[in-house]
């Protein structure tokens, strides 16, 4: 059971990390650090198609979805087919909601919950763009935090999200929550920032890192643990350290903090790594 302390504490982290995402949503800063992407002054596009997406996925989003947050593409993990009901997680402006209502077509349906209200209606503006691009109406946007989903148990196929859980004070309780919401045999498919050994003290506590996707990092083992111990199966985790060293060499002013305030000889790719995690209840 939480401490009052705790409590606090996990409070303060959401109000950090809703606020920062606040700002993107309106247009405040371009980036979760000020720069332009996951956290940089990269181009979202260019950055979508380094983690996977393909151009014409790109090209056939509303304007806008697209604001460079990705670290990996959970949707492709996912192979979603016709029918199916998805949920994503964090879903900020549509981006990877979007794409998996083309693929689950008319007959499926995909939610997208975030708990930060300025996506929200940056993502719900977006859906009548959709809608005239593609002939669907099979999306939706719901407030919430991703450790209290407004969803019923046992009510969707599949759960993504994209660069999001290593946000969330308590990652345990969201593999719960996820767990709780699929259907018997449903499959989760995410991709996320974790950690192949503990970051320093100093960068744990950097507002910036916090919001940027790195500094409330799990690690791979930890990740695991979390998974099994909410009653996951077929666990995958497939480590995947180009989108790191492609932050770092297209310059991204967040991971150049970071660089700079680790302990001489070591560098951001000896710490952090895009992980893809695939599992079934």
């Amino acid at each position: 059971m939480s401490t009052p302390n705790q409590t606090r504490s996990n409070d303060q982290v959401r109000e950090t990390v809703r606020a920062g995402y606040a700002s993107i949503a309106t247009g405040q800063q371009s980036s979760c650090c000020g720069g332009g992407g996951c956290c940089g002054q990269v181009d979202p596009e260019r950055l979508a198609q380094a983690v996977g997406y393909d151009a014409e996925s790109l090209a056939n989003l509303p304007d806008g979805a697209n604001m460079g947050l990705s670290c990996g593409n959970p949707v492709a993990i996912a192979a979603l087919r016709e029918g199916q009901t998805v949920l994503d997680l964090g879903s900020g402006g549509g981006f990877d909601v979007f794409q998996a209502g083309e693929k689950v077509k008319a007959s499926g349906r995909v939610i997208g919950v975030d708990m930060t209200p300025e996506m929200l209606a940056k993502a719900r503006k977006n859906i009548e763009q959709y809608r005239q691009r593609t002939g669907l109406d099979n999306v939706e946007f719901r407030l919430g935090e991703i450790e209290n989903l407004p969803v019923p148990d046992a009510s969707v196929d599949v759960v993504l999200s994209n660069c999001v859980i290593n946000l969330s004070p308590d990652k345990p309780q969201v593999w719960r929550e996820i767990f709780r919401v699929l259907k018997p045999g449903g499959k989760v498919s995410v991709s996320d920032l974790a950690l192949l050994k503990p970051l320093p003290g100093n960068i744990r506590e950097m507002a910036a890192a916090l919001v940027g996707c790195v500094a409330g990092a799990a690690l791979v083992d930890e990740t695991r643990a979390m998974l099994e111990k909410a009653g996951f199966t077929s666990i995958v985790l497939t480590p995947k350290p180009d989108y790191v060293r492609n932050m770092q060499d297209w310059n991204d002013p967040l991971y150049k903090q970071i660089a700079e305030t680790l302990p001489l000889g070591n560098e951001m790719a000896d710490y952090v790594v895009s992980l893809d995690i695939e599992a079934r209840k």
